[in-house]
């Protein structure tokens, strides 16, 4: 039950940042432009986002999406941390936490789905 808590938690989280990057909301345009990063950057890491946490809320997928997740935010932590944007680097790092968190919940299922493409 907890598992299913946190990776409904995360998929919101996701959907919320992920719609508000491919709607180009300004908040998240402006943060693009200040980190000096290209717009069609800001709407692929939205495209990712809410792919993301729609893929979350499909069991087979939830783990791998989890990971894939998990890389879009070490970028976030990044970002924030070169831009000494300290309480956004702290959120990010709850979110990198938690999502990394989710992943190794379901080490088990990456486990199958390595073996399945491998052939095993």
């Amino acid at each position: 039950m907890k598992i299913k808590i946190l990776t409904t938690f995360l998929s919101i989280i996701f959907l919320a940042s992920g719609v508000a990057k491919v709607l180009g909301l300004e908040f998240e345009t402006e943060a693009f432009q200040r980190w000096e990063y290209p717009t069609w950057f800001m709407y692929m890491i939205g495209f990712l986002e809410v792919s993301g946490a729609v893929a979350l809320m499909i069991p087979k997928l939830a783990t791998l999406a989890a990971l894939a997740l998990s890389g879009v935010m070490v970028g976030a932590v990044f970002t924030h941390l070169i831009y000494a944007e300290w309480v956004m680097l702290l959120m990010a790092s709850i979110i990198l936490g938690l999502a990394i968190w989710r992943t190794y919940s379901g080490r088990a299922d990456l486990l199958a789905l390595c073996r399945l493409i491998k052939g095993s």
